[in-house]
């Protein structure tokens, strides 16, 4: 072979590989277009028959990971690789990584079920594995939450599903306890019905349940109210703090006395004062 066969030869294969090299890029560009598109009228759809958030979300996840791997496969198609033998590759090292990450699978089957029998859906307020904060978002293996310091979290789908959920949004009402402790000596029926009088006049407070103001238990320190008003969620912290500072107003204008420590200070080694000497 000269020199001249082995450079066509040469340019033929470079002029091959560039020319799938560039179809492939335009294959990726154009599908990547194709796949957003796609997306995006599975959103207007979705939203056209008022799926819920939640779902909708999860349900694009789940087709977009679909679509880009499927991309991916139509790509090695085009430039020469046996897909077939790409797809018992895939399904090999899918068994492969399922049994080393059996967690991540984990995660995504909780995920599912997170979605079917929805515990909780996007906005909603929660507690789920020790984490407090608002949904933003259900993912495949994991949950997206924003807490109230605004710190986003993200929490595994399995550790959720094992765990106890705490949905402060699921009902319309919620009630505020707090606990207040006031000396013996006051007159406690005095000061019930100051705090009644109180809350009944603070803003979205609800009339109907009444708020509570009753004797817990009795302690050293002097009596245990607690003190109980409920309020709609979206008004629970306003009606907490203003409860918080009803007390404080109340016990001050009743000149009822709060909780103080008292402390007896004795001295072991001090003698009686028949036993000093005279």
């Amino acid at each position: 072979m000269d020199l001249n066969e082995i450079v066509r030869t040469s340019s033929a294969i470079l002029i091959t590989v560039a020319w799938r090299a560039l179809g492939a890029i335009a294959l990726w560009i154009i599908g990547r277009w194709l796949i957003g598109f796609v997306i995006g009228l599975s959103k207007k759809a979705l939203a056209r028959e008022h799926v819920d958030p939640t779902v909708a979300r999860y349900l694009q996840t789940g087709l977009s990971v679909l679509l880009n791997v499927a991309l991916a496969i139509a790509i090695l198609g085009f430039l020469g690789v046996e897909t077939t033998t790409f797809a018992a590759l895939i399904a090999a090292g899918g068994i492969a990584i399922g049994v080393a990450w059996g967690g991540l699978l984990a995660n995504f089957a909780a995920g599912v079920f997170l979605v079917l029998f929805r515990p909780f859906k996007t906005g909603d307020v929660v507690t789920v594995a020790g984490v407090t904060g608002g949904v933003e978002a259900i993912g495949l293996f994991g949950t997206t939450l924003n807490t109230p310091d605004n710190v986003r979290t993200i929490v595994g789908n399995n550790k959720i599903f094992s765990d106890t959920i705490q949905n402060y949004s699921a009902n319309d009402n919620r009630r505020v306890d707090i606990t207040a402790t006031i000396q013996q000596l006051s007159d406690l029926d005095d000061c019930v019905r100051l705090l009644k009088d109180r809350l009944r006049t603070t803003p979205n407070v609800l009339a109907n349940p009444a708020p509570q103001v009753e004797f817990l238990q009795f302690t050293p320190e002097g009596a245990v109210l607690c003190v109980r008003p409920w309020c709609a969620n979206s008004n629970y912290w306003q009606v907490y703090f203003d409860t918080t500072r009803h007390i404080h107003d109340v016990f001050g204008e009743a000149l009822l006395p709060g909780r103080r420590p008292a402390y007896i200070v004795t001295d072991a080694g001090a003698q009686p004062a028949s036993a000093m000497p005279s």
